[in-house]
This record gives C-alpha cells, sequence and structure tokens, in this order.
C-alpha cells in the first residue's frame, strides 16, 4: 500500500522548505525505515524502497515548483524507465538520508537521479529514472514544462552514463520477450 499519511507529511515538510532554485539542485530528505518496509530478510524491501524514491520525488517536485504547474495545466507525471543500483542494505529502524534531482533533459523525457545514504556515508542504492510530464496521454516537451515552472528550459549536457543508458534502452525490444 502506498505509503499515504508520509506522502502528506513529507509534501508538508516540502512547502515549509526554501525553493530549489533550479530543477537539477539537490533535495535532500531524511527517513526511517520502518517495520512495515522490511521484507523477510528483515531489510528494506527494494518495491518499497523504490516507492519511498517516489516521496523524495514529489518532494523535489514540489520546492522545484513542478507541482503547481502540473495543477495549473492539467498535467500529471509518468515513469518511462528506471535503472536501479542496490549495494548497501538498509534495516529496520535504521535512519537514512535520500537525495533527489534532475541530472538533464531531452526533447521527450527529464532524467532524475536518487540515492540513499546510510549513516557512515556509504551509499546504500542509486536510481535513474527515466520521467515525462503528460498531457491527454502524450508527453509534454521539457522545455515547455520548465518555462511553465519559470526556470530555464536549457538543459545542462547530457552525462555520458546518462547517454549510454538512452542508447541501451534503445536497443531494448518492445513488447518485451517476443523475440530471440
Amino acid at each position: 500500500m502506498f505509503p499515504f499519511i508520509r506522502f502528506a507529511k513529507d509534501l508538508l515538510l516540502a512547502r515549509r522548505m526554501p525553493p530549489l532554485e533550479r530543477l537539477t539542485d539537490v533535495h535532500v530528505s531524511h527517513h526511517i525505515c520502518w517495520p512495515w518496509d522490511l521484507d523477510m530478510f528483515m531489510e528494506l524491501n527494494n518495491g518499497r524502497m523504490l516507492t519511498l524514491y517516489d516521496l523524495g520525488r514529489f518532494m523535489t517536485a514540489q520546492r522545484g515548483g513542478l507541482i503547481k504547474a502540473l495543477f495549473d495545466n492539467g498535467w500529471a507525471l509518468t515513469m518511462a524507465g528506471a535503472s536501479v543500483r542496490y549495494r548497501r542494505r538498509i534495516t529496520g529502524f535504521e535512519r537514512f538520508e535520500m537525495r533527489s534531482r534532475a541530472v538533464c533533459w531531452d526533447e521527450r523525457f527529464v532524467y532524475l537521479e536518487q540515492s540513499m545514504w546510510k549513516r557512515n556515508g556509504d551509499c546504500a542504492s542509486h536510481v535513474l529514472y527515466r520521467a515525462a510530464v503528460i498531457d491527454k496521454r502524450r508527453a509534454v516537451p521539457p522545455t515547455r514544462v520548465l518555462e511553465a515552472m519559470g526556470q530555464d528550459p536549457q538543459s545542462p549536457p547530457i552525462p555520458g552514463w546518462i547517454a549510454a543508458w538512452i542508447e541501451a534502452e534503445s536497443q531494448r525490444p518492445w513488447p518485451p520477450m517476443t523475440q530471440e
């Protein structure tokens, strides 16, 4: 089940924080791994980890002005791809820091990265997302979204590692599992 109470709390916290100047600024939030976040191995469940990343993205969107632009224009958000690295366990009642930011964008998608950091400084996980803003089931160009947010629509350069992921994704068959 989606953590609606955490979601409401985090959006309220984000509304009280200073706005992000740019979509590429890093939003930092702090979380606790609760018992209902655990899997049978007593660590943060990988599905719940992605849900917690949702919370960080919404806080970032709130602080960056995206939530207002979505409501003002009748737009919605959708995820179009993800690549996740899990490196360190997060266990019950462990506190951790989440960092969220947009890295760059192209003509259709915004590329976001998020990470979870343990108190000892180790990175527990990192995710790269390809996200889109949609209007009536069609993608809204990121430049139009940034203009609606009052931000510079010019993307920073796409880092090589993200460009390589975009290229790899373009090679994946769709629909999946229909080719040998």
